[in-house]
């Protein structure tokens, strides 16, 4: 049985601040950035819509009426309008679809150099290759549109080549006013005023004109923490009285951070400061928080949650922080006391504190107080095993053994991809660390299964997760054994499985070897290649820094040419929410799903059905080359931000 979900109170169906306007005809809201105003799918309960609808139900309202007649883009945040009573429908609808209403928007943008404090943008919008829009400047258009032809031109013969057809004449009609607010070097501030089509327009016609908005990478937009692109007014008639009405919505600090271009501390207003930041991280997992099948996962991760050097991560009613890439003091660490003060009025019950210096070579023992303390620093320590939920799963976790907790909650979308692609198949779990894709796989309906890692800690570990799903122990085997030589053998042995699980850890040392995967992956991804069935899949991940995801990609192709496989198809997978890249940079874990198709010759290849794995040898005493953390196996380096 699932217990309640994780902190209630940090989770909120929606925030009552957010409110800017109600009566009996309107309810206005401040929509932060990230909140989408509508979701099409079903099963999303994360959009506007859905989650206010449960406030009002929540305050009283059985029926909880919102009727839709304007849309903001998910990263775009300000003023959003619904009716409450259906009567009030008609007098909204006339006023929107007359464009009567005004509308009135702040964009941040770089590089306006001598343009003109005033002017208006006049273009036709078109579909554009990657679900992008194009905007081409009409005939007789102002000098900003001008300069964005050239392009446009270009542009529809690339069209014309590829078989496109030229849609110049047609598309829809784009018309914004836009006036200078204020510039500081080559940064500004722009009020925009759009009088045709929606808010998506603006993002696609700034950035025909060269000045694309900050934090837009579908755009070109400069770096930015978030889009920098906000709804500050609307104005209409009320459909009750027909009185003008005016709603307003404070532009977000990050607009004035922004246009300062001086780097911020964010840590340097103290604990309240601190605080907020995490509560508006968790805001962004409140899909995650809400499912009602998992109850731990990241709330903070690092810079990509506006907080460098830090990630808080939610177990149950437990909160554990770590703190990455610096001793206390030095320059770049979190000010640890605020941090876990913080953390702590977050509403856990107790705060564990994991340090991962920047140089794992200081690590000598990842048990001691000095880097993980055994029990909470603050409020009331967990139990020392405890059971944690993952999409219905349960998994058990240590939070006060060592810098691991038993789980790596970066995976949480991939196991559940392993648990869709089980049924009826034989799975390889390799540096399987405590078993969580097994598991995962085993609740999916593997046939079979294979757990291998070289810690005996961590493969006992392994097996008291899979009893606990009730996992018969002669179909899904756990192997106490080093990864590399146990490959070998079991091609030899004339193993196959339908789906292998590859996920090593970035380094690993023990006394007899070094691994890397920076230069070793693509040896290991080829031993995993040859031990897959025809129509098999493997999944292969790393969350090395200094692997790219087209790099990671060309180990894969690589090792499967070398392996003698037809790789039929390679997709990247992509991170889980709560594990947003820092701004700039490709998110810390890679993952590729790679299917073969018919086998090719390969070495030491054979039939399907074989037997079963817990026959290969388990090589003990073989160097420990990509060992998993564990209770007996080597540390894996800490990487920033990463798990």
């Amino acid at each position: 049985m699932i217990p309640r979900p994780s902190l209630p109170e940090l989770f909120p169906d929606f925030h009552p601040e957010w409110i800017l306007a109600e009566d009996a005809d309107l309810i206005v809201v401040d929509k932060p950035a990230g909140l989408s105003t509508h979701a099409p799918e079903a099963d999303r309960i994360d959009d506007v819509v859905t989650r206010l609808r449960a406030f009002l139900r929540g305050r009283g309202d059985a029926e909880a009426y919102l009727g839709i007649h304007q849309r903001l883009d998910r990263d775009t945040s300000g003023v959003l309008l619904f009716t409450r009573r259906r009567e009030a429908n008609a007098a909204v609808a006339r006023q929107f679809e007359g464009r009567t209403v005004q509308k009135t928007y702040v964009a941040a943008v770089s590089g306006f150099g001598d343009r003109a404090p005033r002017g208006t943008l006049r273009h036709r919008l078109v579909p554009a290759p990657g679900g992008a829009m194009r905007a081409l400047a009409e005939a007789g258009a102002g000098r900003e549109d001008r300069g964005a032809r050239r392009e446009d031109r270009g542009a529809r013969r690339e069209d014309r080549g590829a078989g496109g057809q030229e849609r110049a004449a047609g598309g829809a009609l784009a018309i914004t006013r836009y006036r200078l607010l204020e510039r500081r070097g080559d940064r500004a501030l722009l009020e925009l005023r759009p009088e045709t089509g929606r808010t998506h327009q603006l993002r696609v016609q700034l950035a025909a004109i060269g000045l694309p908005i900050a934090g837009d990478p579908l755009y070109g937009g400069a770096e930015a923490p978030r889009l920098l692109l906000h709804a500050a007014e609307l104005r209409l008639d009320h459909p009750a009285t027909g009185a003008a009405a005016t709603f307003r919505s404070q532009l977000p600090a990050a607009f004035e951070a922004w246009l300062a271009d001086a780097p911020a501390d964010p840590y340097a207003g103290g604990v309240a400061a601190v605080e907020r930041a995490m509560r508006e991280a968790a805001e962004r997992r409140y899909a995650v928080a809400r499912a009602g099948d998992t109850t731990a996962f990241r709330l903070v991760h690092g810079a990509g949650d506006g907080l460098p050097s830090l990630s808080v991560d939610l177990y149950g009613e437990h909160l554990v922080v770590a703190l990455f890439g610096a001793g206390e003091g030095e320059p770049g660490a979190p000010p640890r006391d605020v941090v876990l003060d913080a953390a702590h009025r977050l509403g856990a019950r107790g705060v564990y504190l994991k340090v991962r210096p920047k140089h794992a070579s200081v690590i000598v023992d990842a048990r001691r107080e000095e880097f993980a303390p055994r029990h909470a620093v603050r409020g009331e320590s967990a139990p020392e095993e405890l059971t944690i939920f993952e999409h219905g799963l349960p998994y058990k976790v240590r939070l006060g053994d060592g810098l691991s907790t038993g789980i790596f909650l970066d995976q949480r979308e991939n196991r559940r991809r392993v648990r869709e692609l089980a049924r009826g198949a034989r799975v390889l779990n390799l540096f399987a660390y405590t078993g969580a894709f097994t598991v995962a796989a085993v609740a999916g309906g593997a046939r079979e299964s294979v757990t291998v890692d070289v810690s005996r800690g961590a493969i006992a570990w392994a097996r008291e997760n899979l009893d606990a799903i009730g996992a018969d122990a002669a179909a899904h085997v756990v192997v106490e054994a080093d990864v590399f030589p146990w490959l070998k053998a079991a091609a030899q042995a004339g193993q196959r499985f339908d789906l292998i699980v590859l996920d090593p850890p970035s380094f690993a040392t023990t006394k007899k070897s070094r691994f890397s995967a920076a230069s070793d992956f693509g040896a290991l991804a080829a031993l995993a290649f040859r031990l897959l069935a025809p129509g098999g899949r493997l999944l292969a991940c790393t969350n090395h820094r200094g692997i790219a995801r087209a790099k990671f990609r060309r180990h894969l192709h690589e090792a499967a040419r070398e392996a003698g496989c037809d790789v039929v198809q390679m997709k990247d997978l992509p991170d889980p929410v709560d594990f947003p890249s820092e701004p700039g940079l490709e998110p810390h874990l890679k993952s590729v799903l790679a299917t073969v198709g018919a086998p090719a010759a390969r070495a030491g290849a054979s039939a399907k059905g074989a037997p079963a794995a817990k026959g290969a040898p388990a090589a003990k005493g073989a160097p420990a080359r990509g060992a998993r953390r564990g209770a007996a196996a080597p540390a894996r380096a800490p990487r920033r931000g990463a798990r």
